[in-house]
């Protein structure tokens, strides 16, 4: 049996893969102690220090624009709704996202950063023009080739997202989870939900392109032990698990759907993930639209879970 290096958190649905109750067939992940998912992210995406790596879907495709040698399965392990990621001070002058027009608005970390695709194209959704904004980011990409539009701008070194919001040289911040009083989210719900029932995807998992050249089938032992794992979790939630911020959001969605919150494959994901891929287009992330049978493994491209 040989190993794989991997890269992952553990959450509901590959929790049964961490305890080893479920294992690919023919194969061993070994997780990486990684306390920071992000500076996973960065390592896989600059150095290729993974076998098998969760990773946040934009910063994937950006590397894959930028010539990546790994490739997604179609395992969005990770989801969830974006609408209060955008931030204002509660008493300030921001009611609307229109007001958001002509104004300075704080993205944490990188320009790519998932959460911050999302939560612009909520914003959009309302009425924001997004072209009209200048967006301040808190880092840099983890894909280092890439370069952002002209509308971004770095943060000053040494002044966190929340400083500059309570100062006033921001109007609104994204992604920075500020957590005092007189701070709070801008939309109430998520339109992208509201309007189309779209699920947001924020990460999936990848293989590097070497291991699946050599090895045919190792791409499907993962995906069908992903699927495995999920399953349990999706029979928990099922029965009542309600653990975590996670739990109760997925529950949420199944019980508005009446169907599995986190379907595997290509084929179920196809209208969200064509949506986000619309969403990294008009926001300067890529400068073409990505066919989905480039983006995921070519024997994975069939299956479903």
């Amino acid at each position: 049996m040989t190993d794989l290096r991997t890269l992952t958190r553990v959450q509901g649905a590959n929790r049964a893969l961490i305890t080893r109750d479920v294992e690919p067939e023919g194969w061993r992940l070994t997780f990486a102690d990684e306390p920071v998912l992000v500076k996973g992210f960065r390592k896989m995406v600059r150095g290729l220090e993974y076998d098998v790596a969760e990773l946040a879907l934009t910063t994937y495709l950006t590397a894959k624009e930028h010539g990546a040698r790994f490739t997604a399965l179609p395992i969005p392990l990770v989801r969830g709704f974006h609408h209060a990621a955008t931030q204002v001070l509660v008493d300030g002058p921001i009611k609307v996202a229109a007001d958001l027009t002509g104004k300075r608005v704080g993205v944490n970390r990188g320009y790519t950063v998932t959460t911050g695709v999302w939560a612009r194209a909520e914003l959009g959704e309302v009425g924001l023009d997004l072209s009209t904004v200048t967006w301040v980011r808190s880092g840099d990409e983890h894909v280092s080739s890439y370069v952002p539009p002209s509308n971004v701008e770095q943060a000053p070194e040494g002044h966190s997202l929340e400083e500059l919001l309570l100062t006033g040289e921001l109007e609104a911040v994204i992604g920075a989870g500020i957590d005092q009083p007189g701070v709070g989210p801008l939309l109430d719900v998520s339109p992208t939900w509201e309007l189309r029932h779209v699920f947001p995807v924020n990460h999936l998992v990848v293989i590097r392109d070497d291991l699946v050249a050599e090895h045919p089938g190792l791409a499907t032992a993962v995906f069908d032990a992903f699927v495995a794992a999920k399953r349990r979790y999706v029979d928990q939630l099922r029965a009542g698990l309600d653990e975590s911020e996670q739990d109760r959001t997925l529950r949420r969605v199944m019980e508005a759907t009446g169907a599995d919150p986190l379907p595997y494959g290509v084929e179920a994901n196809r209208a969200v993930l064509e949506e986000l891929v619309g969403h990294a287009l008009a926001q300067g992330i890529l400068t073409r639209r990505l066919d989905l049978a480039d983006v995921f493994i070519a024997e994975t491209l069939e299956l479903t879970g």
